[in-house]
């Protein structure tokens, strides 16, 4: 029998400890599906990092929703949904710079 004070204790995270690395790897991910997205469309794109960011994020919860699998093809189909919501912005940009 295994003395109790041999067995190493895993440390619960915390709910803030949880979320806080939630949020971030959110960032992460959302980051690199928008530059992914924003080096496989054709043309400039004058938008910052925030906005890249964001743009990574709404592609990859877009994706989710079509393919809820992951790995591989669950980053190919959010690059995909981030480059189309990036052909959207630039057309809704576009009709608004022309009003």
């Amino acid at each position: 029998m295994i003395p109790a004070h041999s067995i190493p204790v895993r440390s619960i995270p915390s709910r803030r400890q949880a979320m806080f690395g939630g949020i971030i790897s959110t960032i992460i991910i959302g980051a690199v599906i928008g530059i992914l997205a924003r080096f496989f469309k054709p043309g400039a794109d004058p938008m910052g990092w925030i906005l890249t960011i964001l743009l990574g994020i709404a592609g990859a919860y877009v994706g989710s929703l079509i393919y809820g699998g992951g790995g591989f093809i669950g980053l190919i189909v959010s690059v995909v949904c981030a480059i189309v919501l990036l052909f959207l912005y630039e057309f809704i940009r576009s009709k608004s710079a022309k009003s």
